[in-house]
């Protein structure tokens, strides 16, 4: 029988193309928390020293979180500067998520020490920044610098629903970090809206319409 030849793929691969045109200083960018109800989306922005290599380093949504964990710390080492971009719900709220990511990746950016010379992006257009960008579908899976921002980013969206599930251990933040799991929805319904949901996320907006299935919660009562 026929082996299978894994295709590698060469996650340098657009930053060298950039390398040969003398630019050094890329900035990777991706955004972390689209799909959950509650909290924010964040982003990360991470510039790393040229021809960098981190072996093991993929797509944050590929990892363990102990992966994650580890190579985030790497990442806070050893790059030449990082950056972190937080858009709350209420925001998420008036101008939508994809705008809101859009923001959050601009807020990244503008949050790095060290000025880039080109961004690779996660998908997403970037005009709004003033620096030359190339938006790459699956980028997160292409490039290491892409690869290293969703890291940073979602690393620090989940401590942030860490944090969260101190405050209100019956929702399970911990566990499903906001995403409409069956255990979510069912401590939802049960224990109403709190302040820092979407409400215009479906499973939350028909909550607030329906008082009687739980309406906004009061937090007096929750803590």
């Amino acid at each position: 029988m026929k082996k299978e030849v894994k295709e590698t793929v060469d996650l340098l691969k657009y930053e060298k193309e950039l390398y040969d045109k003398g630019i050094n200083l890329i900035a990777g960018v991706d955004e972390a928390g689209r799909g959950p109800l509650v909290g924010p989306v964040v982003a990360g922005a991470v510039i790393l020293p040229k021809n960098y290599e981190l072996e093991g380093l993929i797509d944050s949504k590929q990892l363990t979180e102990k992966k994650r964990e580890k190579f985030y710390d790497i990442i806070m080492k050893d790059a030449i500067s990082v950056g972190v971009g937080v858009v709350d719900a209420k925001k998420i709220d008036e101008i939508n998520i994809l705008e809101a990511s859009r923001l959050a990746m601009k807020i990244a950016i503008s949050k790095l020490e060290v000025q880039p010379e080109y961004i690779l992006s996660d998908a997403m257009k970037l005009d709004c920044v003033g620096i030359p960008y190339k938006d790459i579908i699956h980028g997160d899976a292409l490039s290491l610098s892409i690869a290293a921002g969703s890291v940073i980013a979602k690393v620090t969206r989940d401590r942030m629903m860490y944090e969260l599930d101190k405050e209100y251990p019956q929702y399970g933040f911990a566990k499903h970090k906001g995403y409409p799991t069956k255990l979510h929805l069912e401590n939802l319904k049960k224990y109403g809206v709190l302040d820092f949901y979407r409400f215009t996320y479906k499973p939350v907006s028909d909550l607030i319409k329906d008082k009687d299935k739980g309406g906004l919660a009061d937090e007096n009562i929750l803590q």
